[in-house]
């Protein structure tokens, strides 16, 4: 693969280790700058977390949880290249720590959603490739199926200007825009 398919582990137990992701064309990891910052917004959140990543991508947002003791982290993709290459990527980071849980998903988000989760998620991830326009349905959808926990994470990565709503449970905690992306940090059901 090109060098610029490679990410960065920001932080935790797998720091500094560099792993390939799929050569697709829009892919593109969360920034540096950005995950380090939103992983210190979660840094008290994320130890024993089970961890919901809905639109996978480069795995650079499930990865760097499962370096930072999430539990358990469910990864979604529609693309099989993607999902292909971060059964690799985990592979890799197994022979080094047995007991990560990386539950990785050739499946539509939409379709997904669309049913009540087992359990519900303590963290989610909504970083859709930005052509989709998917950040409301995915809003729309956690809250009607009861996919967030009591006091749950949601992260939200977006275009800049990209408009959307979230239920009135959702307390914005925090925010941050870099260039023309912007990103936002939520909790549900929590007056923090």
């Amino acid at each position: 693969m090109k060098s610029n398919n490679l990410l960065r582990i920001i932080g935790g137990k797998f720091r500094g280790r560099k792993l390939t992701f799929a050569d697709l064309p829009g892919l593109r990891p969360t920034g540096d700058r950005l995950r380090e910052t939103l992983f210190n917004w979660l840094n008290p959140h994320m130890p024993g977390s089970r961890c919901l990543d809905l639109y996978t991508g480069s795995g650079a947002l499930a990865l760097e949880s499962l370096s930072r003791d999430a539990s358990e982290v469910t990864a979604l993709d529609r693309m099989p290249q993607v999902i292909s290459t971060l059964q690799s990527q985990v592979a890799l980071l197994q022979s080094a720590e047995p007991n990560l849980h990386l539950d990785l998903h050739n499946a539509n988000a939409m379709t997904w959603l669309s049913q009540p989760p087992s359990e519900p998620y303590d963290i989610v991830f909504i970083d859709p490739p930005f052509d989709l326009n998917l950040w409301q349905q995915s809003i729309d959808l956690l809250a009607k199926n009861n996919w967030l926990k009591d006091g749950a994470a949601i992260y939200i990565e977006s275009g800049r200007d990209c408009p959307y709503i979230t239920p009135k449970e959702w307390r914005l905690h925090r925010e941050k825009s870099a260039g023309k992306v912007s990103c936002r940090l939520y909790f549900y059901k929590c007056d923090k």
